[in-house]
């Protein structure tokens, strides 16, 4: 796990070094083990390293193969490289490392674009061909490992954050009117390539892009799994579905499980985490670490599930370690989480990663976390509703989204509205598309392929990266997702959701989490705000920056500031807090 960067020239002038360096500077926190510049004629490459296999500097990157004539930057894990490197040392290779860049490296000069498919992980990487000149940036399935980007004038640069493309300069810093439309429509969410920001872009998640030397640019969808029955599959029982599940996540948290480092887990306490737990003690692992975090209540609601926590730790006896943060504590490291971001995320869990990942690191260098489960496996209340509809795109917006576009009008200042629906109309467009058999089905493929990618797992990734921690997903691997995307949907919402997980979940942990009532992570203070968090979040929305950007209408703001707790969207969030994160975001950032 790392950060990464790099200019690509697409005339004939030499790349920046000292722009690449600032990017790299810029990422320190994602690799506080080690960093590194490389630059050849019109590419040049940054990297920053966080050790995790091959702890050797054989491993160091960016990495030169001068026989080959590859240069790689990479980031993330190949957690089946130790079989694909005995496969390519069988067809001739030769190894001058013990780590999975090299294997990346190899694979790509054996299989080209396509070694991306042989991969199970989760990566972001660049690599330049000598020869040829041709650059090629890809990304794993789920985008679990970020990818940014920017064109500047004749060049290309791309770093795995954004706050590292804006330290380079040269950037067009006004703000996105559609990406605006869809972080306040589609619950924050801003699909690729869009960010927030004009000028920079993000590669879509499971997409090889192939940049030849005279600029030409070629796209590639290397994976998009249908969510449809299979004929195979027609005699399947639920326990038949209930063991391929079991089987398939005990091969996903085993592999996850190669490091050259201990792995932990993040225990939160709901069923997802806890099977974690047990599959990994069920395996064999000894003085396992865990860890949990709790709030204080606000508005009688709890800011802590320790008590299923504590019952899995028990149960497996981990190395357990329970982290409280007083409300203080958490509105003094609330700028630095809200810096820590690529992107403006409005979920509380942010700032409950952040501090959780502050502890952690001072412990261990990988964790295993449970997001992806009810996205994958229909854990949302808004799954079951839509079983019988005949208009999906209209009966997911009314659950989903945080405002309608008329709505809208009457919350953004009228400069700032889009003169479209844009954010339904991206969510129609990708509900509708081929390749999945039920209204049920295609809201699962939006929200594991579109929603999941930009809020959970861009929030464990930046969250975790802060401190120099690696998170890996073990609900995310691409063989258990295609798994669930081809098991009927009555499956999945049975028991109140996720009933295939549940029924596995029933062979490795206590009844009493898995029959619980669902939990979230709370952070009662930023759904109730209130205080001096009230105060916070008014100073920042009334500066002088705010007004000058002027992207909200001022009866709106009033509105607001009177009674925060009266405007809550359909998933639970605060209206207020979703804005004044944006302006606090925007402002951290220096636009």
């Amino acid at each position: 796990m790392c950060g990464i960067a790099g200019e690509f020239r697409l005339d004939d002038q030499f790349a920046d070094t000292q722009t690449v360096a600032r990017m790299t500077a810029a990422m320190a926190p994602r690799g506080p083990d080690g960093a590194g510049l490389v630059a050849q004629g019109r590419a040049a490459f940054g990297h920053r390293r966080l050790k995790i296999i091959d702890l050797s500097e054989k491993a160091g990157q960016p990495m030169v193969d001068p026989e080959l004539g590859l240069t790689i930057v990479f980031n993330g894990c190949i957690y089946n490289y130790p079989e694909l490197r005995d496969e390519l040392e069988a067809a001739g290779y030769r190894f001058f490392s013990t780590g999975d860049t090299e294997v990346v490296l190899k694979a790509f000069h054996k299989w080209g674009e396509a070694c991306v498919e042989r991969f199970h992980g989760m990566f972001a990487f660049a690599v330049h061909q000598r020869d040829t000149g041709r650059l090629m940036l890809a990304r794993d399935r789920f985008g679990i490992k970020p990818l940014y980007y920017a064109e500047t004038g004749k060049a290309l640069r791309f770093a795995s954050t954004l706050p590292a493309l804006l330290k380079a300069g040269d950037i067009d810093t006004e703000i996105d009117r559609e990406a605006l439309h869809t972080y306040m429509t589609f619950h924050a969410v801003v699909p690729p390539p869009r960010t927030i920001i004009k000028g920079i872009r993000k590669l879509p998640p499971a997409t090889t892009r192939t940049i030849e030397a005279d600029g030409t640019v070629r796209d590639r969808l290397y994976w998009s799994p249908p969510y449809e029955r299979r004929a195979e599959d027609s005699g399947l029982t639920a326990e038949d579905w209930r063991d391929r599940v079991l089987d398939a996540l005990r091969l996903a948290v085993r592999r996850r499980m190669v490091a050259d480092v201990p792995v932990g887990v993040l225990l939160s306490g709901g069923v997802d985490s806890s099977m974690i737990v047990g599959l990994l003690a069920e395996q064999g692992q000894k003085d396992l670490m865990t860890f949990s975090i709790g709030f204080e209540e606000a508005h009688g609601e709890k800011g802590d599930e320790f008590v299923y926590s504590d019952l899995i730790a028990e149960r497996f006896g981990t190395d357990h370690h329970k982290i409280f943060v007083p409300g203080a504590d958490m509105m003094t490291h609330l700028p630095e989480a809200i810096a820590a971001m690529s992107e403006p995320m409005v979920s509380y869990d942010n700032i409950g990663f952040f501090l959780l990942s502050r502890e952690v690191s001072r412990h261990i260098k990988v964790v295993q976390s449970g997001q992806g489960a009810d996205e994958v496996f229909g854990g949302y209340h808004w799954y079951p509703p839509l079983a019988n509809s005949n208009d999906v795109a209209s009966d997911y917006a009314k659950v989903f989204f945080d405002r309608s576009h008329v709505r809208l009008a009457e919350h953004l200042a009228p400069e700032w509205l889009a003169d479209r629906d844009v954010s339904f109309e991206l969510v129609r467009d990708h509900l509708m598309a081929q390749g999945a058999a039920t209204p049920v089905d295609r809201a699962l493929r939006l929200d594991s392929h579109v929603m999941l990618v930009d809020d959970p797992v861009k929030r464990v990734d930046n969250m975790t990266m802060a401190w120099g921690l690696e998170a890996r997903v073990p609900f995310l691997d691409h063989e258990l997702v295609e798994l669930a995307a081809a098991i009927p949907p009555e499956h999945k919402l049975a028991h109140g959701g996720k009933g295939v997980l549940k029924e596995a979940a029933r062979k490795v942990v206590p009844a009493d989490v898995i029959d619980r009532p669902k939990g979230y992570f709370p952070v009662p203070q930023l759904k109730y705000i209130q205080g001096p968090f009230l105060d916070m979040v008014r100073d920042a929305l009334t500066s002088q920056p705010a007004r000058e950007r002027g992207l909200f209408r001022d009866d709106y703001l009033d509105a607001l500031f009177e009674s925060p707790a009266d405007h809550i969207t359909p998933l639970r969030g605060s209206e207020l807090w979703q804005i004044a994160l944006l302006e606090m975001w925007l402002q951290t950032q220096r636009i």
